[in-house]
């Protein structure tokens, strides 16, 4: 290249040349970038063309930033609505022990799922799926043979856990518990098991439509399910009666329009993924027969098997020592850890959905330095969004649990009790999120071995504190031991993970992460003090309950607006794609 901008003799006129910088340092790459941040080369290198280039037949693939802020979109809304089921939930049952029967039976079809398929279909199928692309027939065969063998699993595995479901409430529930009904668990799981292969065919086609870049209907169709919950407890607040507890019947319309609404939602949701999957080309038929590339597929799903095994073991144990608590502990949890995972839901999912099919091609490709550069680049991201977030939430726990939870059956002790689990909750979000971007880097590696000893690590620390925590807290108390132990033990994965990829694949940039995670948590931390006085303010003769809704949007917006003003002050890089994205808001507003 010329050492400045005069274009060199015989250069094509439709190019404009960008000069050599000399203040680099001998022998480095032209044009330069930073590693830690994915750039296209047109950002890089921009060609300017006198005429427009004639019409690609190919569609270029969206950006990073479509992708995620779309995602992000679909990710708000069904948050959202999923929030406001379980929100009707707790208006029309109560945050007692149906509550707590109907979280700990919904629960199962999840454990069963992540243990036959779960854990293998988000993490490893759409690595090997990106691979197959480059078959011939674009991996569709391979596509089909995936699907066609789950199917079978996911088919029998529903029937025997259906069958099972007696056993289920057994392992789960503490029958010494005189706030506990074993029997209610058990009624409705026989109700909500069945979504076990929804759960799965779901699964399946969202990981086909991701391998393919389609994000948009994976992410939107969990909306669906929430409305059609929503209609579903519309219905059961209007059906005379009530459920019966003693005697649990099967026959009770409330307990059958519960149990078999919830379960429509997950059907809805899973067949909305099938007019999308037509229109990319797929085009399903059972196909059998051993493709070699299943054989891979086989071990790493081994190691995954035994990575969620020992993860609902954890869940197990957990599950035990909240139903040994008095009634609602169960419930303060769930909703607390929903709660939880909204900031998660909104920004980590949508990350990780966008960045996992660009780590699984750097992976395919040997293309270590891409890997850290994504890997890096997504961590610090996650560290600029959810660590304010994590902070103001902290803050605005409690204001929350009695703003919204004493409403309809809801008592204002229950109410306290989960908004204090969510304050706490709120310390292991960053942890949270940096231990599941961990993991999917090794899935990408085609390593399942190492996820599964980390879990391991984590789980050998959760389990015996959860039996002290039952040891020595009240009943009462439970749900908020239990929710601190769990963000400790995601602490614990997030340092084991680092350490461990540090050890596989060499130097990580942490030094450039640990330096935004600094800098964030002291703006954040500020931004929480700043909350913490604005809710000073508002007088306590107002009464629990409105000094709660006043508390809410005043804590919640000053936390906000101090923390990421003061990340746009201080101009951290990372917060820069957030700053223009708020920036284009206002300004499209303001018109």
């Amino acid at each position: 290249m010329p050492d400045d901008d005069r274009r060199p003799a015989g250069a094509d006129e439709a190019t404009a040349y960008i000069a050599f910088d000399p203040r680099l340092p001998a022998g480095a790459h032209w044009p330069t970038r930073d590693p830690d941040v994915p750039r296209t080369y047109a950002q890089i290198a921009v060609q300017v063309a006198v005429r427009p280039p004639p019409p690609s037949p190919i569609e270029e693939p969206r950006s990073l930033a479509q992708s995620s802020g779309r995602l992000a979109v679909a990710a708000v809304i069904s948050r959202l609505t999923g929030f406001g089921w379980k929100l009707a939930l707790a208006a029309v049952i109560g945050t007692g022990v149906v509550n707590d029967a109907f979280n700990v039976a919904n629960n199962l079809p999840n454990m069963v799922f992540e243990l036959l398929l779960g854990g293998v279909l988000s993490s490893v199928v759409i690595p090997l799926l990106v691979r197959s692309h480059d078959d011939e027939d674009g991996g569709e065969a391979y596509a089909q043979r995936l699907i066609s063998m789950a199917m079978v699993v996911l088919a029998l595995g529903t029937a025997v856990a259906v069958a099972a479901a007696p056993l289920f409430t057994a392992l789960y529930v503490d029958r010494s518990s005189p706030d506990a009904n074993p029997a209610l668990v058990t009624a409705l799981g026989y109700l909500l098991l069945p979504q076990i292969l929804f759960y799965g065919l779901f699964a399946l086609l969202s990981a086909v439509l991701n391998a393919k870049n389609v994000f948009g209907p994976p992410a939107w169709a969990p909306v669906l399910n929430n409305l059609v919950v929503l209609v579903a407890l519309a219905v059961f607040y209007l059906v005379p009666g009530e459920i019966s507890l003693d005697p649990v019947r099967m026959g009770d319309t409330k307990l059958l329009v519960l149990g078999l609404g919830v379960t429509l939602g997950i059907v809805v949701q899973a067949l909305a993924l099938i007019p999308p999957l037509l229109r990319s080309g797929f085009r399903f038929t059972w196909r059998w027969g051993v493709d070699p590339r299943l054989k891979e597929f086989g071990k790493l799903a081994a190691w995954i098997l035994g990575y969620v095994a020992v993860g609902q073991a954890g869940l197990l144990v957990n599950t035990h020592v909240l139903t040994s608590g008095t009634a609602g502990g169960v419930t303060a949890y769930t909703y607390a850890w929903l709660l939880f995972q909204l900031p998660y839901g909104i920004i980590g999912v949508s990350l990780l959905t966008a960045f996992m099919p660009r780590m699984s091609r750097a992976a395919a490709d040997g293309d270590i330095p891409n890997l850290v550069g994504d890997l890096s680049y997504a961590a610090r991201l996650s560290t600029v969004l959810l660590v304010p977030c994590s902070a103001v939430l902290a803050v605005i726990g409690t204001p929350i649990g009695i703003a919204i939870f004493t409403m309809g059956k809801g008592t204002l002790a229950d109410a306290d009790r989960l908004g204090q689990t969510l304050a706490i909750s709120a310390l292991g979000l960053l942890p949270y999120a940096m231990t599941l971007l961990q993991l999917r880097v090794f899935y990408a590696l085609k390593d399942a071995r190492t996820p599964t000893l980390i879990m391991i690590v984590m789980t050998a620390v959760k389990i015996p504190l959860l039996f002290l925590c039952q040891a020595l807290l009240d009943r009462d108390q439970l749900a908020l031991g239990a929710m601190l132990i769990n963000g400790a033990t995601f602490v614990v994965g997030a340092i084991v993970g680092q350490v461990w990829l540090w050890a596989r694949i060499g130097h990580l940039r942490s030094r450039r992460a640990l330096r935004v995670i600094v800098i964030t948590a002291a703006v954040s931390a500020l931004g929480a003090l700043a909350a913490v006085g604005a809710g000073l303010l508002v007088p306590a003769s107002l009464g629990p309950s409105v000094r709660a809704w006043v508390r809410l949007p005043i804590e919640g917006a000053v936390g906000v607006i101090v923390s990421f003003g003061l990340l746009a002050v201080l101009k951290i890089p990372e917060f820069d794609p957030v700053a223009r994205r708020i920036t284009g808001l206002w300004r499209a507003f303001r018109r």
